[in-house]
Parts: structure tokens; C-alpha cells; sequence
């Protein structure tokens, strides 16, 4: 008898041709998905924002009411505090989370993007999802999500759900993906909606002014259900003011607020989210929560929910900082906080996406600084050419380098003990050397 084997990598499948005297026939064995196997599929065959762009954008919430309809609508079965925003949005959503859990409370955090692994998308008291639940999701619903031709972001978030009604969780914070209105995680309601900021980025999805931009994260804002706004903007509270009141939410402005809290979270930037988080946590009814409960949660963000890359510190002498900031008004402030180190001489590890504006953000940049132009390791990177070219109309000067990874080597070889480094420009070049 001769067997051939085939492997069919789309199917996952295996296939056996037998050969006799008397016949041929086939026989196919499904075999279990790998984890590796898993994530291969996810990001290479279906559409995924970070790493492709404007392909990956969904116009309408159709996929992911069809996925949540699918799995028994979990997201029906936990409450939840929703966080958009253009920036903060992420730092916000780990100290909610942190606060809760210490007021004793099992806690879902769906955020994205990730840095290093999937699973930091989705975690339970900081716990990352486990490989075998991600494994076993996209096993049981395969074919659903290739007929219904999901996106990475849609399946990703009925992956969140269901897991966080599976693990009972008693509250779940969300972190809208991309805009509001029509980001697949806005079919919840949820008891608190928090928009930390408004800033012009994605503007090529959300609309080219500040109340245009708005408009899309007002889309979170539900009936009755109260909205924390981080920061009262001129451009902005009219659009947030007016759909509120259509909703009948109750609104308050957490900038407008006085409070003293402290954060393990560095950076001067983090002063509004800490305000943002606070009164999210005030508006939040049936559950509760001490002033002991908001102080340790927010002093314990990173040892309760493990974020990373948000000016993080990775070695003193020469001194490494990381920070995921990559628009104008993210820049803005990471930017002011570089000003205030101390150093002999200052490096700067500088990576792009191809939908940033780099006319506003490079001229942001000091021009005192020895530069090391990188691309990102995604489709959508700016080639570290294009970006030494373009700085280069800036002022700003350096070499270009085939890595990430390789740039920050050499940035620490021409470092002294007295010098400090910046690693940023764009969440992935962060993620690379983390």
C-alpha cells in the first residue's frame, strides 16, 4: 500500500491518499490547532488595523451583533466600564481595573493593542487569557468566523466577552479599539462611559476636526448611563455636552475636579488620567469601593494589571525610557517630560506607522538629540529612510538602521553613563523591545 501525504495549512487539516490493487481513497484527520498555529491564522487571514490599516476598518457593528448573537450574547452577562479617547485611554482602563480589584473584585480588562503577547489583550485580575482558551475559541467557532468573515479586532472582542462570562467576572473594563460609534466593543452598556481625550489622529477614519473626531467617541455614550469626560476642550464639550443630553446621561468634566491622588505610573502626563480614573469610580453605583480601595489601586497598576510601556523606565546608566505615545497630543506631553531629565547627551530610538502626521509630531522633537531612524517589523512602518529623510527637514539628525532592536544597540554603544535614551514613536517600537 502507498500512502501520500498533503497538508492543507488553511484547513488545518491532514490528508491521506491510499493506494491498493483495488482502490484509491482519501481519508482527512482534522488535527488540533497549535496556539502558534492559532495566532498564525488570526493575523494573516483575516483583516487586523494594526498592522494593515484602512483595509481592516469595519463601517457598521453587523459582524460582531452576528458573533455575539453566535455565542449566546455574553457580553450580556457582566457589567462593564467603558474607556474611549484618543489618548490615556489604555492607562485609564489598567487603574480602573486596579482599583477594583482591590476593592476586592474579580475584574475582566479587555485593552489593545498588545505589546508582546495576544493575550495581554484579555485578563482576569491581571492574569493573561490562557493559550489553550484562545486555542479552543477559535477551534469551536473557525467556521462561523471564516463565513461570517470576521476582522482580528471583531473576533478578538467576542473572544473577550465570552471569556469574561465564562470566568464570572463581577466587572469588566473595556478599551474602545478605534473611534466609539462603531467600534466593534460598543454593543455593551455599560454602568460608567469614560472619554479621556480628544486629538487628531486615526483622522482618516474619524474625520479631519476635533468635533468631528468627537462626534465618532460620542458614539459611546448611552441612555442613562453617566459619562466621565477627562478633559474639557473648547473644540469638543459642545458635541459631548449635546449627545448627552440626548441620552439623558448625566456629564461631568473629571478635568474640572480637584483631587490629590498619586500614581506608580511615571510620567507628568498621567496627572489627567488619574482624574479621569477617580471619577469614573465616583460615578460608579452598586459597588463598593473605599478612598483606601482608589489610593492603592492607583499607587499598584502595574503589580495588579501588569502594564507596560507607558514611560517606562528599562535600565539606569545609560538611562532607557520607553513610551507608546504617537500622535501630536500624546507627544506633547511625553515630549515635556523628556525636556525634564537630566543628561549629558540625548538619544532618540525613532520608529513611525505610514497614517501619522509626521509635518506635526517630527517638529516636536529636539534637535539637539543624536538620532536612530527605525522602521517598525508591520506592514503599515514607515521605512527608517523615508523617516531621515523627512526629520531631516526638521533639524533633526541621525542614521538609519535595519531594526528596532538594532538601533537601540547602537544608541546604547554610543551612550555614556550620563546620557539617556528615548525609545518611541509608535507603540510597536515599543513592543520590540520590551
Amino acid at each position: 500500500m502507498e500512502m501520500l501525504h498533503q497538508n492543507n495549512e488553511e484547513q488545518l487539516s491532514t490528508s491521506f491518499l491510499f493506494q491498493n490493487k483495488f482502490s484509491t481513497f482519501f481519508i482527512t484527520l482534522k488535527h488540533k490547532m497549535t496556539y502558534q498555529e492559532v495566532l498564525d491564522w488570526m493575523f494573516a487571514q483575516l483583516p487586523m488595523y494594526q498592522r494593515q490599516g484602512q483595509a481592516a476598518f469595519k463601517k457598521d457593528l453587523t459582524n460582531i451583533i452576528a458573533l455575539c448573537e453566535e455565542l449566546g450574547n455574553p457580553q450580556e452577562k457582566f457589567k462593564t466600564i467603558h474607556v474611549g479617547g484618543t489618548n490615556g485611554k489604555g492607562s485609564t482602563s489598567h487603574m480602573l481595573a486596579s482599583i477594583l480589584q482591590e476593592a476586592g473584585y474579580k475584574v475582566g480588562l479587555y485593552t489593545s493593542p498588545h505589546l508582546k503577547n495576544f493575550t495581554e489583550r484579555i485578563r482576569i485580575n491581571g492574569e493573561e487569557i490562557s493559550r489553550g482558551s484562545v486555542v479552543k475559541f477559535i477551534e469551536k467557532n473557525k467556521t462561523f468566523l471564516e463565513k461570517q468573515g470576521l476582522s482580528f479586532f471583531e473576533m478578538t472582542v467576542g473572544m473577550a466577552f465570552e471569556e469574561f462570562a465564562n470566568q464570572k467576572v463581577d466587572i469588566a473594563v473595556i478599551e474602545v479599539g478605534l473611534g466609539g460609534r462603531l467600534d466593534s466593543t460598543n454593543i455593551i452598556t455599560p454602568e460608567v462611559s469614560v472619554i479621556t481625550n480628544i486629538g487628531l489622529d486615526h483622522t482618516q477614519f474619524l474625520g479631519e476636526t476635533l468635533s468631528e473626531i468627537a462626534f465618532e467617541k460620542a458614539g459611546i455614550i448611552k441612555n442613562n448611563v453617566p459619562v466621565v469626560i477627562g478633559e474639557r476642550q473648547k473644540e469638543t464639550e459642545k458635541v459631548f455636552i449635546t449627545k448627552a443630553e440626548e441620552c439623558n446621561a448625566p456629564i461631568v468634566f473629571a478635568s474640572d475636579e480637584e483631587q490629590h491622588y498619586t500614581t506608580d505610573l511615571l510620567g507628568d502626563y498621567q496627572k489627567n488620567n488619574v482624574k479621569t480614573a477617580v471619577e469614573a469610580i465616583q460615578q460608579l453605583k452598586g459597588f463598593a469601593i473605599s478612598e483606601e480601595n482608589i489610593k492603592n489601586g492607583l499607587l499598584n497598576v502595574v503589580k495588579n494589571t501588569n502594564l507596560k510601556g507607558r514611560w517606562q523606565v528599562l535600565q539606569e546608566y545609560p538611562k532607557v525610557i520607553c513610551d507608546t505615545a504617537h500622535n501630536k497630543e500624546g507627544l506633547f506631553y511625553t515630549l515635556k517630560q523628556l525636556k525634564k531629565e537630566n543628561y549629558k547627551q540625548l538619544h532618540i530610538v525613532l520608529g513611525v506607522v505610514s497614517d501619522k502626521n509626521l509635518n506635526e509630531t517630527l517638529p516636536m522633537f529636539p534637535q539637539k538629540a543624536n538620532y536612530y531612524f527605525c522602521k517598525p517589523n508591520i506592514p503599515r512602518g514607515v521605512s527608517a529612510d523615508e523617516l531621515q529623510n523627512q526629520a531631516n527637514v526638521f533639524g533633526l539628525v541621525g542614521k538609519v538602521f535595519d531594526s528596532v532592536n538594532q538601533a537601540l544597540e547602537k544608541s546604547k554603544v554610543n551612550a555614556s553613563k550620563e546620557d539617556v535614551i528615548y525609545v518611541g514613536g509608535s507603540t510597536f517600537v515599543v513592543a520590540e523591545i520590551l
